[in-house]
């Protein structure tokens, strides 16, 4: 069978699965429409909190950005992964043991302020919105390659699945919809890396066949006799100071993320809140150190296969008419010899453009593997942008819905009103993201980085200090979380404008040597410092908060140390 009869089936067996589990999760109540009525396992909850975070970013964009970055694509897995490891570290046990049902919901009682509370719900909304829009431009690619459909019908069409389960089950339907879409992905992710693996160095485990064999050597020998960068050279693509300030602005933000933080509220304890920690980082450590492996590898046969080939030979192969028709791939003859010639991406000898977001999803068709697995790796892709996307669309969801609609505007609101608010907002979200999957700022991997900078910007600052200081109160907070958004959402645009605003250059350059996609750290370091300096010119919290902080540190069981 073909590989778009193959793709075609295992969306329709995935997408019944998640349809079959969504309808079988469907809830009543808001604990349970918020955080699956706090009684998910933690080995479930940990396989869910890695599909939640193992976004297209990870699945589709992070290996691609590496093949073609090299030693600076490594940004991305070193401040991600350790930006899960300070969340579950620092932040997901006291979250928990805080006992709420939202990030707005934390911060909105912890700062005793329904204002505090509605300026995190903006920001959650931020955050999300610009994160999912890179979940659809996801969605929008693979249905565009596999099913021969445009971008903006792969998009709805990704909507319509992820809408069903998220509005019928809410977090309950989304957890356990997770949980498969993590097998899904993951078996996606390592089958044809163990594949390739074995075919280019004759070691079937990705990470030792890179660790072990001069695989990467090899590619930066002969990327060098291209004329391109060396692969294994740092700062060629990113300044050290950009290297610096990404990796920051993407661990930070991860600990802030309100989608990834609100899953550690769906277990029923705060020690099984560690241990679905712990699964979840085993979970995402099998994709993470897998990825490297698969940026050498692809960007390896891509070379092998279309470097000095000629155009008649490259006008044969099967795989990339098929993403040329899809516009993700474009190559010309420009000076007439006969021979597509790869050059690196800004050099005027370069004939060819290849679109980041395809190489993990192209890669088993370069490789030559069999049309079951590069059909597998489609259904995997899918898995991994609905998945996170289904988080988000919640996490926006109960931002509006019960932060701002029952919280603030209407306290009176029935547990049905509570219900539908919750689903409309779900179905608001989801046209917004909807929107921006076919309008992105920029290749999937990049606008996560957007997110993640929004996210360290505005929520990292206040939900740290508002465990760890007790002096931090209302007014530090909301300066601190207004400036820190504004300043890096502002930015973003200006630095992004030939993408956002259709401007011929940007509008504003590096700020202070960081660009667009690390500009989160300085948001966050005015949000830290702002925060600071106007909680200590203004009154304290009340002792009851005081007291309140200082319970969630202490923990369960201890007593007073200075007793002892």
């Amino acid at each position: 069978m073909s590989v778009e009869t193959w793709t075609i089936i295992f969306v329709i067996l995935t997408f019944g699965l998640y349809t079959y589990i969504g309808y079988m999760s469907r809830v009543r109540d808001t604990k349970g429409f918020y955080v699956a009525g706090q009684g998910v396992p933690a080995i479930a909850n940990g396989a869910a909190t890695a599909a939640d975070w193992m976004s297209a970013a990870s699945f589709i964009s992070m290996a691609g950005l590496i093949s073609f970055m090299g030693f600076d694509g490594c940004v991305y897995l070193i401040g991600w992964t350790g930006g899960y490891v300070l969340l579950a570290l620092l932040l997901a046990p006291y979250l928990r043991k805080f006992g709420r049902y939202t990030v707005p919901d934390f911060i909105g009682d912890r700062y005793y302020s329904q204002t505090a509370r509605a300026v995190a719900a903006v920001c959650t909304v931020f955050v999300s919105l610009t994160y999912v829009a890179g979940q659809m431009r996801g969605v929008g690619i693979v249905f565009s390659r596999y099913l021969q459909v445009d971008i903006t019908l792969g998009v709805i069409i990704g909507m319509c699945i992820v809408a069903f389960f998220a509005i019928l089950g809410g977090m309950k339907g989304i957890t356990w919809t997770q949980v498969a879409q993590y097998s899904v992905l993951i078996c996606a992710y390592l089958i044809p890396a163990v594949a390739i693996a074995t075919k280019l160095t004759g070691n079937p485990v990705p990470q030792l066949a890179l660790t072990f064999t001069d695989i990467a050597q090899r590619l930066s020998n002969i990327q060098v006799d291209l004329g391109m960068t060396e692969y294994l050279a740092p700062f060629t693509d990113l300044t050290a100071m950009n290297v610096f300030a990404i990796t920051v602005a993407l661990m930070v933000g991860t600990a802030g993320l309100p989608h990834v933080i609100v899953r550690f509220y769906t277990v029923p304890s705060v020690r099984a809140a560690r241990y679905s920690a712990g699964w979840a980082l085993l979970f995402i450590a099998l994709l993470y150190t897998t990825a490297p492996a698969i940026g050498v590898f692809a960007k390896y046969n891509l070379i092998q296969q279309l470097s000095n080939r000629p155009v008649d030979e490259v006008n044969n192969i099967v795989w990339v008419q098929k993403w040329a028709a899809a516009g993700l791939i474009k190559y010309e003859d420009k000076n007439g010899d006969g021979l597509i010639q790869m050059a690196a991406a800004a050099d005027p000898a370069n004939e060819i453009t290849i679109d980041r977001d395809i190489i993990v999803l192209s890669t088993p068709e370069v490789a030559g593997l069999a049309p079951i697995i590069i059909a597998l790796v489609a259904a995997g892709g899918l898995a991994a942008a609905l998945s996170t996307a289904a988080g988000l669309l919640l996490a926006m969801s109960s931002a509006v819905s019960h932060d701002l609609y029952y919280r603030i505007f209407k306290p009176e609101a029935t547990e049905a009103q509570r219900m539908r608010m919750g689903r409309l907002m779900i179905l608001v979200a989801i046209l917004a993201a909807g929107w921006f999957g076919v309008h992105p700022p920029g290749f999937v991997g990049e606008v996560v980085a957007f997110a993640f900078g929004l996210a360290a910007a505005s929520l990292f600052p206040v939900i740290l200090m508002g465990i760890f200081d007790d002096r931090m109160n209302k007014e530090g907070a909301i300066v601190g979380m207004v400036v820190g958004l504004a300043f890096t959402f502002l930015m973003i645009v200006l630095q992004r404008s030939p993408q956002i605003l259709g401007t011929e250059a940007p509008i504003v350059g590096d700020f202070l040597g960081v660009g667009a996609q690390g500009i989160g750290m300085i948001g966050m370091i005015f949000n830290f410092v702002l925060s600071f300096i106007v909680s200590r010119a203004t009154p304290p919290p009340p002792q009851e908060i005081q007291d309140l902080i200082h319970n969630i540190r202490v923990p369960q069981g201890a007593g007073d140390a200075s007793a002892h």
